[in-house]
C-alpha cells in the first residue's frame, strides 16, 4: 500500500501530517491524519492512540479542535484520526443527504446490507488496514490504545472489547452507548446491517460489556450533552459493568455538553490513562 502526502506541520516539536492512500478495504481513496511527537525525530518508536470521530466529522476535527498534541508530545505518543466514513465517487450516501447516514456516518461496523456493503466496512478498516498502514510507514510501536467521541466513542468501545488483545486501553467521550436502543443507532444498523438484530448486538458496547473483559475504560459523559437521554444512554453501560464487573470508570461531568470544548477539557486526562497502560 501507497501513501500520499497532503500537508504537514510543526506542532509542539512534532509533526502532524495528512495523507491519503487507497483502501482496499472500502474500495476508495481515503485520508487520515498523524501526529508524531518530537521522540520521533531521535530514532525512536512510540505507542499509538488511535482517535475515532462522530457523525459528520473528518480527520481534521480532533486534530484541529481536541488540543492533543501538547500532551501527545510529552507523553511520546502517536496520535491516528481517520476518516469517519467511506468517501469518493461511487461511494453511496444516504438519498436524503442526512448527517447520520452515509457520508460521515460509517459507525465504524462491516456494512452486511446493499448498497452500503461495497465500501461500508469501517470496522475493518479501523482494526486491521489502517494500524498496518501506520506500522509500516511510521516509527511506531504495536503497543496500541483507542479513543473516540460520540459514534466514534461507540466505535473505540467496541472495537477494544472485540479485540482485546490489541489494544492496551480504551477511552471515549460521550458515547452511543447502547445503539440497539437508541434513534441513531436504529437507523444506521437497520440500513448497514439489516433486520438481524443479533447482528447488531455485536457493534453495542453494553451488550458486549456485560459479557465481561479486562481492557481497562474511561468514559466522560457531560450532563449538559443535548444527546445524553435519547441517544447516548451511559447507564446501560454502567448497568453492563456492574453486571460483568468489567473495569469501567464511567465520569458524569457536570456543566459539559456534547462539543469539542468538552473534548478539549479532559483529553489530557485521556491520554495519562492510556499512557498508565503501555
Amino acid at each position: 500500500m501507497n501513501i500520499e502526502p497532503i500537508s504537514s506541520n510543526k506542532c509542539f516539536g512534532g509533526w502532524h501530517k495528512r495523507y491519503s492512500h487507497q483502501s482496499s478495504v472500502l474500495n476508495c481513496t481515503m485520508e487520515f491524519a498523524v501526529y508524531l511527537p518530537p521522540v520521533v525525530s531521535e530514532g525512536k518508536s512510540v505507542p499509538v492512540v488511535y482517535w475515532l470521530s462522530g457523525l459528520t466529522c473528518t480527520d481534521e476535527n480532533f486534530m484541529q479542535k481536541a488540543g492533543a498534541q501538547r500532551i501527545a508530545a510529552e507523553l511520546g505518543v502517536a496520535l491516528v484520526a481517520p476518516d469517519t466514513s467511506p468517501r469518493g465517487e461511487g461511494v453511496v450516501d444516504d438519498a436524503d443527504g442526512a448527517y447520520d447516514l452515509g457520508l460521515g456516518a460509517g459507525f465504524y461496523v462491516n456494512a452486511t446490507a446493499e448498497p452500503w456493503a461495497r465500501h461500508y466496512q469501517m470496522y475493518d478498516y479501523v482494526v486491521k488496514e489502517l494500524p498496518e498502514l501506520i506500522e509500516q510507514y511510521f516509527p511506531v510501536t504495536q503497543q496500541r490504545a483507542i479513543s473516540g467521541h460520540s459514534m466514534g466513542g461507540h466505535g473505540a468501545l467496541t472495537v477494544a472489547l472485540q479485540n482485546p488483545g490489541r489494544y492496551s486501553s480504551v477511552t471515549a467521550f460521550s458515547p452511543i452507548s447502547n445503539p440497539v436502543d437508541c434513534p441513531w443507532g436504529k437507523k444506521a444498523f437497520s440500513a448497514y446491517l439489516g433486520s438481524d438484530e443479533n447482528l447488531w448486538r455485536e457493534y453495542d458496547a453494553s451488550v458486549l460489556m456485560a459479557k465481561g473483559g479486562n481492557v481497562p475504560a474511561l468514559v466522560d459523559q457531560g450532563d449538559a450533552d443535548n444527546f445524553l437521554q435519547e441517544q447516548l444512554k451511559p447507564e446501560a453501560l454502567q448497568k453492563a459493568a456492574d453486571k460483568s464487573g468489567y473495569p469501567l470508570e464511567l465520569r458524569l461531568q457536570p456543566g459539559y455538553d456534547h462539543s469539542y470544548y468538552f473534548i478539549a477539557s479532559f483529553i489530557e486526562e485521556h491520554l495519562r490513562f492510556h499512557a498508565r497502560h503501555w
